[in-house]
Formats: structure tokens, C-alpha cells, sequence
């Protein structure tokens, strides 16, 4: 199985910045797609922002131009960086990692969820 490890979150202000990572480990054959999703209290899980494995890159509307998705292959890791955060991004982040384990079944594996709280 995949696991995903999650780190970065915290509190900021507005205007600040923080760097989320997600770390994925375990029988991985490949990864096809790599992404981060949130959710605001009383509010439905949202995706935020993701990369593909030919480096295909979306965004929600409401974090273009602020927020960067990239990632690094070689450690299997994704990264989100966040600036000019704004209390609307306040929720809990989630990776979410997707692809073909070594044992050639599909596998699609989220994180535990960080904690992103942006202050006025």
C-alpha cells in the first residue's frame, strides 16, 4: 500500500506564506497524479490544486496566480506553495496521490490532513 506523509501547515498571517509537502512511500509502481485538495469547516472538500505525470498543472480559480503546485519525482513528493494567504484558505489540506502499485493494481491514497489557519 501507499502511505502519504503531510507537512507545513500552521498559522499565518494574512498576506503570509507557508509550504505545504506530501511525501509518498510504500509499493509504488508509479504515480500518475499528485494533488492537493482542502476543506473549510462546514464546506465540502475542494480540490486546490494538482500536477499530473506529464506535468499537466490545474488550478482552483480562487488560488491562481498566489498558490504553485510542483513536484519532485525522485522522492515522490509534491509540494504546494502558498502566498499572499487570505482567510478564505483556512481549512484542513489534503494530498492526495494517485497511481499503479508494484503489484500492477491502482491504488488512490490521502493524507492525514494539515491544518492551515491564515489570521487577520
Amino acid at each position: 500500500q501507499v502511505q502519504l506523509v503531510e507537512s507545513g501547515g500552521g498559522l499565518v498571517q494574512f498576506g503570509g506564506s507557508l509550504r505545504l509537502s506530501c511525501a509518498a512511500s510504500g509499493s509504488i509502481r508509479s504515480i500518475t497524479y499528485m494533488g492537493w485538495y482542502r476543506q473549510a469547516p462546514g464546506k465540502e472538500r475542494e480540490l486546490v490544486a494538482g500536477i499530473s505525470i506529464s506535468g499537466t498543472i490545474n488550478y482552483a480559480d480562487s488560488v491562481k496566480g498566489r498558490f504553485t503546485v510542483s513536484r519532485d519525482n525522485a522522492k515522490n513528493t509534491v509540494y504546494l506553495q502558498m502566498n499572499s494567504l487570505k482567510s478564505d484558505d483556512t481549512a484542513v489540506y489534503y494530498c492526495n496521490v494517485y497511481g499503479v502499485l508494484t503489484t500492477l493494481r491502482g491504488y488512490n491514497s490521502w493524507g492525514q490532513g494539515t491544518q492551515v489557519t491564515v489570521s487577520s
